[in-house]
C-alpha cells in the first residue's frame, strides 16, 4: 500500500511570531504549498505544556492563524487549523506514551533546556512534548515535515515511535492489508530554506527567539517601520568592516547573521551579498539590511492587523481547517484503535 506524500508542520501561539520564524520555515512552507499537500497548524496543545492566560492564548492562536496566511499560506491550498480542535493528536499521543521509552525522552535536550534547574516542578506536558509532536505528524501519516534544528531531535525520536508501532503490532498491522508491516512511515525531515537559523540580534551566537526577555534581540512580524529601523541601528557588530570573501566571516557570528538576514530577504547567495557589501562599515549595511527588511515585512505586519481585526473570519479559517483536518486523521486513527486492539462502535 503507497503512502501517499503528505506535510506537516506547526507553530506555538505563545509571543509573536518574528522574522527568525518567517525565514527558517514559513518561506519553506509557502513554497511546499505548491507541490505537496499540507497541513500547517497552530499547536495549542504544546502551548499549554507551561501555564497560558486563555483570554492571551485565544488572541496568540488567532495572531499566529493571522500571520500564517499574511505570510502567504493560502487556506485553501493548505489545511490551517488549531490542534485542539482535532482530537485525534491528544489520542494518538496517549497511544504513544504507551509506546515510547522514558530512556527515549530522558535524551531530550529540549526539555533539560526549557525546564531548567527545577525539573521536578516542570509539567509532565512539557516532558512528554515530544511524543505528542509524533502524534502531530502521524496522525495524518505525513512523510515530511519542515522543521528547524532545534526539532530535529524530537523528529528523530517521531520516527522511532512511528518504528515501534509498526513493529509492536505487526501482525495486527499486516492483518489490516498492510503487507509489508508498515503503516505509520517514517517521516523525512526537510531543514531547507533562505536563512534556516536566523540569529538573535543581540547575540549571533543565540537563535532568535520568542523566549528572549529583550524585545532588541528580534524582529517581530508586527513590526513597524521605525522598530524595524531601530532594532537593525541597536544590532551588536564587531568593528572590523564586512569582508569581501565569506570565509572572512569565520569567527564573526553578529556579521555572518546580518548579511545572512540580508541575503535571505532579498533573495541572493551570501556569496552575493558579500561581494556587494564587502569592505563597507556596518553603519552603511545597516541602512540596507533596515530598508530591505521593511520592505518585506511591514506589509505582512499590515496584513496580520487587517486580519485581526475579524475575528470570525480568523475563526471561520480555522474550523474548516479543522474540519478538513479531522477528514483525513478521523480514518487513520479507526485504523489505529482496530490495530490496538480496541472495541469501537
Amino acid at each position: 500500500m503507497k503512502l501517499k506524500e503528505r506535510v506537516f508542520s506547526g507553530m506555538q501561539p505563545t509571543g509573536s511570531l518574528h522574522l527568525g520564524n518567517y525565514l527558517g520555515a514559513m518561506v519553506q512552507w509557502i513554497e511546499m504549498q505548491k507541490t505537496h499537500e499540507c497541513i500547517y497548524c497552530v499547536v495549542d496543545l504544546h502551548a499549554i505544556t507551561v501555564w497560558q492566560d486563555p483570554t492571551e492564548l485565544r488572541h496568540a492562536i488567532r495572531q499566529v492563524t493571522a500571520a500564517y496566511i499574511a505570510s502567504g499560506l493560502d487556506p485553501k491550498k493548505s489545511i490551517l487549523f488549531n490542534q485542539s480542535q482535532v482530537a485525534a493528536h491528544a489520542e494518538l499521543a496517549w497511544i504513544f506514551n504507551c509506546v515510547a521509552r522514558l530512556g527515549w525522552l530522558n535524551r531530550m535536550t529540549q526539555f533539560k533546556e526549557k525546564a531548567g534547574k527545577d525539573r521536578e516542578a516542570a509539567s509532565v506536558g512539557l516532558y512528554a512534548y515530544p511524543n505528542l509532536m509524533a502524534a502531530d505528524i502521524l496522525a495524518y501519516r505525513a512523510t515530511h515535515v519542515p522543521v528547524g534544528e532545534d526539532q530535529k531531535q524530537h523528529l528523530e525520536l517521531a520516527r522511532d515511535i512511528a518504528q515501534k508501532f509498526n513493529n509492536d503490532f505487526r501482525e495486527s498491522i499486516e492483518a489490516k492489508g498492510y503487507a509489508d508491516g508498515l503503516f505509520f512511515p517514517q517521516p523525512e525531515p526537510v531543514i531547507t530554506g533562505p536563512a534556516t537559523r536566523v540569529m538573535s540580534l543581540r547575540d549571533g551566537t543565540k537563535k532568535m527567539s520568542k523566549s528572549d526577555p529583550s524585545e532588541q534581540s528580534r524582529i517581530a512580524l508586527t513590526d513597524d517601520a521605525e522598530a524595524i529601523a531601530n532594532k537593525v541601528k541597536r544590532a551588536k557588530t564587531d568593528p572590523d568592516a564586512l569582508p569581501s570573501e565569506v570565509k572572512g566571516l569565520a569567527g564573526r557570528p553578529e556579521a555572518e547573521n546580518l548579511l545572512g538576514i540580508y541575503a535571505a530577504v532579498t533573495g541572493r547567495t551570501l556569496e552575493a551579498v558579500v561581494a556587494e557589501v564587502g569592505g563597507q562599515q556596518f553603519s552603511a549595511f545597516k541602512k540596507l539590511l533596515s530598508d530591505a527588511l521593511v520592505a518585506r515585512i511591514v506589509p505582512i505586519g499590515d496584513e496580520i492587523r487587517r486580519l485581526m481585526g475579524d475575528a470570525a473570519e480568523i475563526d471561520r479559517v480555522l474550523a474548516d481547517g479543522a474540519s478538513r483536518a479531522r477528514a483525513i486523521a478521523n480514518p487513520i486513527m479507526d485504523e489505529v484503535r482496530d490495530i490496538v486492539g480496541f472495541i469501537r462502535s
